[in-house]
Order: C-alpha cells, then sequence, then structure tokens
C-alpha cells in the first residue's frame, strides 16, 4: 500500500502571536525597526517609475505602513494576522498590481505556499516587495540562551525562532514563479544597557517565542541572571552596552510579462535590490 506523505508540523504558533502583538499594542509598541523598514520600503517603491493602482499590505503589524500607502495609492487592502491565522489571503487572480510587506512573513509556517499565492494575485508586470527577519537575528540571545540553559538546566530548549536564509529566499522566490527575484540584506545592530532591556523591548514589539515547542513553563531566575551574564562577557562594547543583530532581508519579485528582460543564470545576478526595481520601472 502506498504512504501518503504528511505535511510537516507547523513550526509558529500564529494564535499566540495574534494575543503576543495585541499585548505589544496595549504595552506600548516599540516600533523603531519596523519604522526604519517602513521608511526603506517607501524609497525603494520611489524608485519604480510606474503606478500601482491596486495594493495589498500583507500581515505588517501596526499603523506603520497605513498612513502613507494610503496616501500614495489608489486601493489599498490590508490583510492583518487575524484575517488570515491559517495563511490563506483573500485575494482573486490577477487582482493586485502591488503586494507589499513590512516584518510580515519571518513567522509563516508555510512562506512557499504564500508566495505562490501572492504570485497568483499578482497581475502580469505586478510587483511583491517586502522585508522580513534573516537567520543571523538574535544570534547573541540565542547563543546566551543556550549556553545558560546548558549549564543551568541540562539542555537547550527552543527560545529564538528559526530565521529563513538570505539564499533560501531568493530560491522560494523562484520556485512560485516571480520574475527578476532579487534578495538583500540590512544588517541591523542595536544596542542596550542589559539582555533584560532587549528583552523588554523584543516584548513591546510582539515579538518573543511563539514556536510550538516553546518551553510551556517560566524561565528559572538563575538560568535569566546567567544568560544575562554570559550575553555580557561575549556581546558588549567596551563601554559595557551589549549589541543586538537584527537582519533584515528584502525581497522583491515581478509577476512574468512578455516585455520583462531575460532572466540570468543561477548565480549571475550582480544587481542590487533597488536598481532592479528602477529598471523594471522604465517602461
Amino acid at each position: 500500500m502506498a504512504l501518503t506523505p504528511t505535511a510537516a508540523p507547523p513550526l509558529f504558533d500564529r494564535a499566540m502571536l495574534l494575543m503576543r502583538q495585541r499585548r505589544a499594542r496595549k504595552l506600548g509598541a516599540v516600533e523603531f525597526l519596523l519604522e526604519r523598514v517602513a521608511e526603506d520600503l517607501d524609497e525603494r517603491l520611489h524608485a519604480v517609475l510606474r503606478p500601482f493602482s491596486e495594493v495589498a499590505d500583507v500581515w505588517t503589524p501596526g499603523e506603520a505602513l497605513r498612513g502613507p500607502a494610503r496616501a500614495r495609492f489608489k486601493t489599498v487592502t490590508h490583510v492583518g494576522l487575524e484575517d488570515s491565522i491559517e495563511e490563506v489571503l483573500p485575494f482573486a487572480p490577477q487582482s493586485l498590481d502591488l503586494a507589499i510587506s513590512a516584518l510580515g512573513f519571518q513567522f509563516v509556517n508555510d512562506l512557499p505556499g504564500v508566495l505562490a499565492q501572492i504570485r497568483r494575485a499578482l497581475k502580469p508586470d505586478g510587483l511583491l516587495l517586502a522585508a522580513m527577519l534573516g537567520d543571523d537575528t538574535l544570534t547573541e540571545l540565542r547563543q546566551s540562551f543556550a549556553l545558560a540553559e546548558a549549564e543551568c538546566e541540562g539542555g537547550v530548549s527552543p527560545r529564538v525562532a528559526p530565521f529563513a536564509d538570505l539564499r533560501d529566499i531568493g530560491g522560494l522566490l523562484q520556485r512560485a514563479g516571480f520574475a527578476l527575484p532579487v534578495t538583500d540584506l540590512d544588517p541591523v545592530v542595536v544596542r542596550y544597557d542589559n539582555a533584560f532591556a532587549l528583552m523588554a523591548d523584543l516584548r513591546r514589539m510582539g515579538a518573543t517565542n511563539v514556536l510550538f515547542e516553546r518551553l510551556r513553563k517560566p524561565t528559572r531566575r538563575a538560568t535569566l541572571l546567567r544568560m544575562a551574564q554570559i550575553y555580557a562577557e561575549r556581546f558588549a562594547d567596551p563601554d559595557g552596552r551589549i549589541r543586538a543583530t537584527f537582519d533584515v532581508i528584502w525581497l522583491s519579485g515581478w509577476a512574468p510579462h512578455e516585455s520583462q528582460p531575460k532572466p540570468l543564470k543561477p548565480g549571475s545576478a550582480t544587481a542590487s535590490l533597488e536598481d532592479a526595481i528602477r529598471k523594471a520601472g522604465k517602461k
């Protein structure tokens, strides 16, 4: 008897993610990273010398994109996390000119499926432009927790989400059928007084642990103190402040159209994301 393949279990608890984002808004959301990404996204779109009328904002948390997008585009549909916990997007085929997302893709269980949905929803020569967190994000916190738990608990639990790799994202865009796929990386390093200040910001960013395999009991005080000590020993600057890395991956791709340049051979691309968008927009 033939065996039927089973789907991989989900990695992220998106219902919990929604609860964490709502809690962040009540606490007073920390949006410095989102605001930076939103400003960069706006600059990148201004390099495209063509109009967009039917626009969708997919899973951008907060209000960072809503005001500027509504002021610039004729129609903007915002898809919030609460509208699509199961990652099913409400777009008809070839209904969008532009899909944008600011820090909405890193907690997706089926990113290839989401990209394929967006590709189907774009009209020919429509554009996807998005930013998500990459694999070195919070690497300092991940390493410090792992060492502290190994010492204090005798084992390591999943603490920080495994984020996507830049090279993998380019492959996923091609697999979803996008033309002229381009990715680039914007590393952002933020400094804090200590690890607890960083964790407080993560809580108010709605970005704390939402892995299904997360530890379901409170972390012992001794483990937390040891984690903060290791963090300060390994990742502090001379003035004593610690560093926290946020890797922002930018990705873009176009729905195929006969007017577009032929794609380069894999591995031969040299253009930046901004250059690719500008050239494709001069039609």
